[in-house]
């Protein structure tokens, strides 16, 4: 079935990464994807008349933009007959938008599209319990002053706690775990302390600060405008991600107390921030490139998708990676560098563990060796997760953004990019710089 002829990255961009109730805290999902969408267009050489389809990963959908692709094709001027529509694989679902777009390629039903995620965490709303909800909706269908008064007596003071909507979303309804317990299974599971959780994290901030002085992320930013901003001053434009730690270290690391389990190890300092951010590309065939001002950035040649036990979601790029080299033939060496995302530092270490365990192999991926040695070297040379950020339904855009550009930069020629899918799935993709015969 596979593989597909190789689909060009003709360019790309992204918006800053914010913590989440922080800078871009009043900038809806549509407003990031919006702008993103235009300046990867923009980039390209091209015009929004151009675009043949839009495809965005998004997680939390805005109640008030539910095919928010759509609102945002429409927002930045794509022409109405154009289609779009929105992914959601959580957290993978920056990548799932890439892989819709080539199948839209690859069938002939559309030749320049634009794909990529946008999320604003700030902006996931409150619930409310069902039993409230119906008394809300009472009270607003009474008519009369009696029925008002009726409606209004039936509420109880718990009718008036709301339900967090990021929390719910970061809850896996299968195993009962939040996203962090999910982690501390890990760390148990594979014997990772909390200091090697804590020299991770470290090691994230210290490559994305130096990426940032250096100016590469600024490479693949576009900033946006917010009018003025209480958490920026006087500044009208927020242009750099604002979650790295400059001179981040083990001290400060180890004042944090764990967040999941008291007795745990993953804390606040070793996880990814809550973020607000979206990231767009503009793909092509790989041979329908002679339309387009300048070379592309690169190309996605292959991929796989895996399932695992939702306890061990952060597991999800063993089996996806394990996938993929087994069909492809290709080892770890034969990678450049690698992006994983930094969800916490204890699943990413897990993931190391696990790659270079010969019993996990046997045990779980029916394979009769290890997968392979990940060379710390090659792994999220510009920092990850932890120091950026992650926008859920973004990540995986960035991902393919970030390491294509590290390639150029450091002279690689292949990459592979992977992030684990909370529920259970993991992703795998491999980029090349060159387009293979």
């Amino acid at each position: 079935m596979r593989p597909l002829e190789p689909l060009a990255i003709v360019a790309g961009v992204r918006t800053p990464f914010a913590k989440a109730m922080t800078a871009l805290n009043d900038v809806s999902a549509v407003e990031l994807g919006r702008v993103a969408l235009l300046a990867a267009v923009e980039r390209a050489g091209l015009a929004t008349a151009d675009v043949d389809e839009v495809v965005m990963g998004n997680v939390s959908g805005p109640p008030d933009a539910a095919n928010v692709a759509r609102v945002i094709s429409l927002s930045a001027g794509v022409p109405q007959d154009r289609i779009a529509h929105t992914v959601n694989r959580n957290c993978a679902s920056g990548m799932e938008a890439i892989l819709s777009a080539w199948d839209a390629i690859h069938r002939g039903r559309a030749s320049t599209v634009v794909a990529g995620g946008t999320e604003s965490m700030s902006n996931i709303p409150f619930l409310v319990h069902p039993e409230a909800a119906r008394r809300w909706m009472a009270l607003a269908q009474a008519r009369t002053l009696s029925q008002k008064l009726k409606a209004v007596l039936q509420f109880r003071p718990r009718d008036f706690k709301p339900i967090v909507g990021i929390e719910l979303g970061l809850t896996d309804p299968v195993s009962g775990l939040n996203m962090g317990e999910t982690a501390e299974v890990l760390a148990k599971e594979f014997g990772i302390m909390r200091e090697q959780q804590d020299q991770f994290a470290m090691e994230s901030h210290q490559k994305a600060e130096t990426a940032q002085k250096a100016c590469f992320l600024s490479g693949e930013i576009t900033p946006v405008s917010l009018g003025k901003s209480v958490s920026l001053g006087d500044s009208d434009v927020f242009d750099k991600d604002n979650a790295i730690r400059y001179g981040q270290s083990m001290g400060a690391l180890a004042k944090l107390r764990p967040i999941f389990d008291k007795q745990g190890s993953v804390t606040a300092g070793n996880s990814c921030p809550l973020t607000d951010g979206a990231a767009c590309l503009v793909v092509s065939a790989a041979d329908r490139l002679d339309r387009f001002s300048g070379p592309p950035l690169g190309y996605v040649t292959d991929y796989e998708i895996a399932g695992c036990d939702p306890r061990r979601m952060g597991l999800g790029p063993v089996y996806a990676i394990s996938k993929l080299l087994d069909r492809t033939g290709l080892t770890l060496d034969d990678f450049d560098l690698v992006e994983i995302n930094e969800a916490f530092a204890a699943q990413v270490l897990a993931c190391q563990a696990a790659l270079a365990s010969k019993q996990f192999a046997e045990d779980e991926l029916g394979r009769s060796g290890a997968v392979g040695e990940l060379d710390p070297a090659k792994l999220n040379v510009h920092g990850g997760a932890i120091a950026l950020g992650h926008p859920v339904g973004t990540t995986g855009t960035r991902l393919v953004l970030t390491l294509l550009r590290s390639l150029k930069r450091t002279g690689g020629r292949r990459g592979l990019a992977s992030l684990c899918v909370g529920g259970g799935q993991g992703v795998a993709m491999i980029l090349e710089t060159e387009k293979g015969e």
